[in-house]
């Protein structure tokens, strides 16, 4: 056993987001891909104006996005904070969260941790639809 894993994040992993129909955004989710335990990883591309169509927080699991290209708008709970390449946020579990790309569309990483042994992001995540305001999402 070589102790280690490497995958394309935009190749190997599959893009859920595509794979269910959202428009305008990427979501490829590596925790599974990578046989990570007590992390989670995703990489995340939103085509330019498009937003995430829900809003979402935690239980337990604290994360730190890392914007990787492109610029738009961080909505954490009620705030509202710019972001652009380089940018890091952390974001405490319960704070709702989400992202909205700018002109040039947003590129970036989602780390989470920790996480039970076993325990799959989503039974640690709440969705928020219509978080945004638009009760349609």
């Amino acid at each position: 056993m070589a102790g280690y894993t490497r995958v394309n994040l935009a190749g190997d992993v599959p893009d859920v987001a595509g794979d269910n129909n959202i428009e305008g955004l990427e979501a490829h989710f590596a925790s599974d891909a990578l046989g990570l335990q007590k992390s989670g990883l995703s990489l995340q591309r939103l085509e330019p104006g498009s937003r995430q169509p829900w809003g979402h927080r935690h239980n337990q699991q604290e994360e730190i996005y890392v914007i990787l290209s492109g610029s738009g708008i961080a909505k954490l709970g009620d705030e509202e904070v710019e972001v652009g390449p380089f940018d890091a946020l952390r974001v405490e579990p319960e704070l709702a969260r989400n992202f909205e790309a700018g002109p040039d569309g947003l590129e970036l990483l989602a780390f989470g941790a920790p996480r039970e042994p076993g325990q799959n992001a989503a039974s640690d995540s709440e969705m928020l639809p219509g978080w945004w305001g638009n009760e349609d999402a």
